[in-house]
């Protein structure tokens, strides 16, 4: 079994994270990754703080296992979900979509482990000397709001600039893709798109339905020029977004009205022709429904088999018979 120093840091059996997707990442969803040796996050989201502590409470119900929350720090309620989290005692605090720094010792002196989500080294080393206990290090090819930075690019460099651990995350959607986040150093990984399809996720039959069917060239990203990219599935409502932005005519008030509602309406009511599906450019690898647990488990033991001894002598045994067969 592959364990790493997140493992024993969190107390969580394997090296996985939820990513914390806000109208989707309920107490549902994240105890049932916690449940199966992972950790599950709950997504705070634009959510008042009211629902947030009642998807706590109910995790607390329904797993005794390590969770985490998600804060979006743009949220009007980021301050007193903030409170919430220290009161709580949440065991770890992931946040985006800004910088965390001065909720830090709030959180810290409440013994909760804080892990933000960077996009550039220099936020990763502010969030060090803030006292991170370790970051998630985003690269655009995931879903939602993104960086510039692809993956392969941002973690290896992450890893040069720090001493706390990173985490993985963007385009990781099987056991190929954790492999590869060990490879470029990373000590686990955090997945969303995948866990959008777990059963015990909550979120409308027809966003599943959509990540299911989407192939590799699926997904579009919209809201540059606002200076917050989002990566989405296409649809009519991502493209009639894109085209916009192209517009001289129309206000970035204007775009920003536009796109207030489409996660919910995606999320919630499964909207067609008036939802933003919010997915990373993996969804062309998932290809049915599992639960948490068989998700996980399928990862592991993916991960396991390719980073055996027999797994890669096999590969250069093959490569060897390739050469051989060329000459």
């Amino acid at each position: 079994m592959i364990k790493t120093q997140i493992c024993d840091l969190l107390g969580i059996e394997y090296p996985i994270f939820q990513g914390g997707m806000a109208w989707i990442a309920d107490a549902d969803l994240a105890a049932a990754v916690s449940n199966a040796g992972g950790l599950g996050i709950i997504a705070a989201g634009n959510a008042p703080t009211s629902h947030v502590a009642g998807q706590i409470k109910k995790a607390k119900e329904l797993t005794d296992k390590p969770f985490g929350i998600n804060i979006m720090l743009m949220s009007p309620s980021a301050e007193e979900i903030a409170q919430l989290a220290a009161d709580e005692k949440i065991p770890v605090v992931t946040t985006g979509a800004g910088n965390p720094s001065k909720f830090m010792s709030l959180w810290t002196d409440a013994g909760i482990k804080v892990i933000p989500l960077v996009a550039s080294t220099g936020l990763a080393k502010m969030m060090q000397r803030s006292g991170a206990t370790a970051v998630i290090a985003e690269g655009c090819e995931a879903g939602g709001h993104i960086g510039e930075l692809t993956t392969m690019t941002l973690v290896p460099q992450v890893c040069d600039v720090v001493d706390i651990p990173v985490i993985a995350a963007g385009g990781i959607g099987d056991g190929r893709g954790i492999a590869a986040a060990f490879m470029l150093g990373a000590v686990g990984v955090q997945l969303g798109t995948r866990f959008l399809v777990a059963k015990e996720c909550n979120v409308h039959q027809n966003y599943k339905d959509k990540v299911i069917a989407a192939k590799d060239i699926d997904t579009i990203t919209t809201g540059k020029r606002l200076g917050h990219p989002v990566r989405s599935l296409k649809t009519p409502f991502t493209r009639e977004l894109f085209n916009k932005e192209y517009d001289s005519t129309i206000s970035n008030e204007e775009l920003e009205e536009l796109a207030a509602s489409s996660l919910r309406y995606s999320a919630v009511e499964g909207d067609i022709q008036k939802g933003s599906f919010m997915a990373g450019q993996i969804s062309g690898l998932i290809k049915k429904e599992q639960t948490a647990k068989e998700i996980i488990d399928e990862l592991m033991d993916q991960v396991e088999k390719i980073l055996s001894k027999d797994w890669i002598a096999s590969c250069a045994r093959n490569d060897e018979e390739d050469y051989k067969g060329s000459n």
